[in-house]
């Protein structure tokens, strides 16, 4: 009977692996061309809810020409039939031929990918600023349009060439200037494919907001909306130009005065030595002015080289941090902060309105749509600018700061106050917190975070690099035990299981059970393991502990994963750009910034390449930038799989139970493939 069992088993494993050679072979590999990545995926490029976005990127390329002043007017038009067209007086695109192309350069720009003028950095480039640098820009906008015409008036003459679905449909035609053509800049006119859009209208409120905003961030520069649906013929054209910035935008969305007069400033890295001192390339910098008022909703806008970044990133952080570290500074030097009263960032940033405005050279932003800036040194640049800015600022306006002392002051006491309330709940037995526990100063668990090291090493960089105020260690000895299949009786017997339950505050519990979280001491419990196969095994040891043992962390979202970096890239300086220190997860992106490098003029040989074997390895500060400061790490949230909780035990108990060999097997067959092991 058993050998009969063994037979149709093999016969059907046959049957499959036959089934799997006929639907998958050489011929299955499908390479995309051209635009048709963005055709498939449009998500991946642009928003999809509405076409907005894809018109920004030609609108976003209008305001690069006005940033690096060859333009000052910029002009946007709702035509009747459904098309936008944006014009512009920069340069105009060239007409001519690409050198290693072969092909008009006006075609280039609006059907290749990872094509465009912005990527010349340094002395000689075409623009030292811009905000399109990801390199798809107007190439996805041709992509979902039915039909897409660019004109561009330039040294006397006018060349012109007509889309149709991403494919040229009428070749380039250049022409010499008419009798009222001779004008310099750019006109694109684009008719959006609605079968790529939830929705085929613009926002208007939003597209009022970007070109206004365009207007604010450029002093002197004319931008102009044309409406031609608008009914009333006196509200189809409305032009913005503000002579006095950020400083008369913000006043005029405020709702609230001011507890202080307004904090505004500028500063720009300039050449020379100051250039050295800094570490930034000539012209980084930002201009800002920041509203603290006592109540009303805030009023915060940030752009990166013009482009807004409506889901912030690293350049708001560094305007946090200088605010921060200045208020502080004030405070401490006129002995003002009340005994037990402790401040946070927060404490001075929560009623701080503001518009910012970063120029980053390379800038490095999150996802195509470029809503978050992840450069890591732009906290530092607008940091540094930021802080020593409003320190004058408050020591020469004494009354001022104390005003400004007092409104931080009032909204730390506020949180200690909701903090002890907290704590009053909790149970009255305690138990002891482990010896090896490093723990944090704050008892806010809204803010707390827990460290879970591999290693005591790494748990001694960490304890270091780490803050005092809301951040925790724990490290761990060796590889935690597979939970999967023990008793939540016997979890106990395995010391760091306990460290873990008592230094969490929570103890075991099943996925039906209604844990008391109460006693939860950190907000953010986080997996901080080696970004190599050891490492990995670590974190899958420890998700396992959590998934089956304390379901209920992940379920409120308080499991992270840490990611801390594989490499180090030492690029020396190149043009403009002074020499800096980049970190890489993991081998695509080490090759992605060796290929940046060499865009910028710095073969690989050049460039002094480090691997980290383990977080031991790194010094307390370079912890700190890449793994624990909350401004510029990558911290990953544990969430539940698109799978339901029953489905996934079962995935988990072919990953981590003890007798399920042949399906770890069968797995490793099914996807081996697709996975590149660091070993």
């Amino acid at each position: 009977m058993r050998s009969g069992v063994t037979r149709i088993a093999s016969m059907a494993n046959s049957t499959k692996n036959q089934l799997n050679n006929q639907s998958y072979s050489e011929t299955s590999i499908r390479v995309l061309k051209g635009l048709e990545p963005v055709k498939q995926r449009p998500g991946m490029y642009t928003r999809t809810d509405h076409p907005l976005h894809m018109i920004q990127e030609v609108l976003d390329n209008a305001a690069d020409e006005a940033l690096a002043n060859f333009g000052k007017r910029i002009t946007l038009t709702l035509h009747t039939d459904g098309s936008v067209s944006v014009e512009d007086d920069g340069r105009g695109i060239p007409h001519g031929i690409h050198p290693e192309e072969g092909l008009p350069v006006m075609q280039i720009v609006f059907t290749q990918l990872h094509a465009g003028g912005k990527f010349d950095k340094g002395s000689g480039g075409a623009y030292s600023f811009a905000g399109g640098l990801h390199g798809v820009g107007v190439s996805v906008t041709n992509a979902l349009a039915t039909r897409l015409e660019v004109s561009s008036h330039r040294d006397g003459k006018i060349a012109k060439l007509v889309f149709a679905a991403g494919d040229v449909s009428e070749p380039l035609v250049q022409r010499d200037w008419q009798a009222g053509d001779k004008k310099q800049g750019t006109t694109v006119r684009v008719w959006p494919d609605a079968k790529y859009f939830d929705s085929p209208n613009f926002p208007l409120s939003e597209l009022t907001h970007l070109l206004r905003s365009k207007a604010v961030l450029m002093s002197g520069v004319i931008v102009t909306l044309i409406n031609e649906k608008a009914k009333d013929k006196a509200e189809q054209t409305t032009t913005w130009q503000y002579k006095g910035g950020l400083t008369d935008y913000l006043t005029q969305s405020l709702n609230a005065d001011p507890v202080i007069p307004l904090f505004e400033g500028e500063q720009f890295t300039k050449a020379g030595k100051e250039m050295e001192d800094t570490g930034f390339a000539e012209g980084e910098g930002a201009s800002w002015v920041v509203a603290f008022t006592a109540d009303s909703a805030v009023m915060r806008e940030s752009y990166v080289n013009l482009i807004p970044t409506t889901a912030g990133g690293t350049h708001e952080s560094g305007l946090r941090d200088g605010l921060f570290q200045a208020v502080k500074s004030f405070i401490e030097m006129h002995a003002l902060l009340p005994k037990g009263v402790k401040l946070l960032p927060e404490d001075v940033f929560a009623r701080a309105s503001y518009v910012l405005s970063a120029k980053v050279l390379d800038p490095q932003f999150q996802g195509q749509i470029k809503e978050r800036l992840n450069s890591r040194d732009a906290l530092k640049l607008v940091s540094n600018y930021v802080r020593p800015s409003l320190e004058l600022w408050l020591n020469s306006h004494i009354e001022w700061g104390k005003k400004l002392a007092e409104l931080a002051i009032s909204a730390a006491q506020q949180r200690q106050r909701a903090g002890q309330k907290v704590e009053k709940r909790k149970g009255s037995g305690v138990a002891v917190l482990p010896g090896k526990l490093t723990d944090c100063e704050s008892k806010d668990i809204t803010h707390n975070e827990v460290f879970l090291v591999e290693g005591d090493s790494a748990g001694g960089s960490a304890k270091m690099g780490r803050d005092k105020e809301s951040q925790a260690v724990l490290p761990l000895r060796g590889k935690v035990l597979n939970t999967w299949e023990v008793e939540r009786d016997r979890l106990f017997a395995n010391n760091e299981i306990h460290d873990i339950s008592v230094a969490i505050g929570v103890d075991p519990h099943g996925e039906h059970d209604t844990p008391d979280l109460s006693g939860l001491r950190y907000g953010k419990i986080c997996i901080l393991s080696d970004a190599d196969v050891d490492g990995s095994h670590i974190q899958v040891l420890l998700l396992t502990l959590f998934l089956k043992h304390f379901p209920k962390l992940i379920e409120t979202g308080h499991i992270y994963i840490a990611r801390p970096p594989l490499f180090r890239l030492d690029v020396p300086a190149r043009g403009k750009k002074p020499a800096s220190k980049q970190y890489a997860l993991d081998d695509g992106e080490l090759q992605s910034l060796l290929d940046k490098a060499s865009k910028d003029g710095v073969t690989r040989e050049r460039c002094q390449i480090s691997r980290f074997k383990g977080l031991g390895e790194m010094n307390a500060e370079q912890l700190w930038d890449t793994t624990l400061n909350p401004d510029t790490r990558r911290l990953l949230p544990v969430r539940w799989h698109e799978l339901d909780l029953a489905q996934t035990h079962v995935q988990m108990t072919k990953l981590m139970g003890k007798g399920e060999a042949a399906s770890r097997r069968e797995l490793m067959e099914i996807h081996g493939d697709g996975i590149e092991i660091d070993v």
